[in-house]
């Protein structure tokens, strides 16, 4: 299994929306490194959902339901799509300052390549993250 980070504007689709809908389409990304990050995921894979704009913060956890296919609503197949489900919220939002300030996430891509809208996460920054949101 693998971990990843999916950045989301709650204004637009939130943690919540996730909820409620129980399974989206994760859809929109256009950036080639996380289109590669995008191809990467398989079914099982877990993502943290980090909400974008005012609040800077992963949220909770999604699952990846399938392995990724093109955008049903482009034509060009570089385009790519995969299915998520809600897995939980996380009891304590971790905040990208908190983030930054930890020594031992430095390379986090989160803290390197903040623009990036689907990043790798390795599985010690992925444990290190869960713990800061006990």
């Amino acid at each position: 299994m693998a971990y990843f980070l999916l950045k989301t504007e709650p204004t637009s689709f939130s943690l919540d929306d996730l909820e409620k809908q129980k399974r989206t389409v994760w859809d929109g990304v256009r950036n080639a490194l996380a289109l590669k990050h995008l191809r990467a995921m398989k079914k099982g894979d877990s993502a943290f959902i980090y909400h974008t704009g005012d609040e800077k913060q992963v949220v909770g956890i999604a699952k990846v339901a399938g392995n990724p296919y093109p955008e049903p609503k482009m034509k060009d197949v570089r385009y790519l799509v995969v299915d998520i489900v809600f897995d939980v919220k996380l009891k304590n939002p971790v905040p990208l300052a908190a983030i930054k300030a930890r020594r031992d996430l430095k390379d986090f891509p989160l803290v390197r390549l903040s623009r990036l809208s689907v990043m790798p996460v390795t599985e010690e920054e992925w444990e290190t993250i869960l713990a800061m949101s006990k």
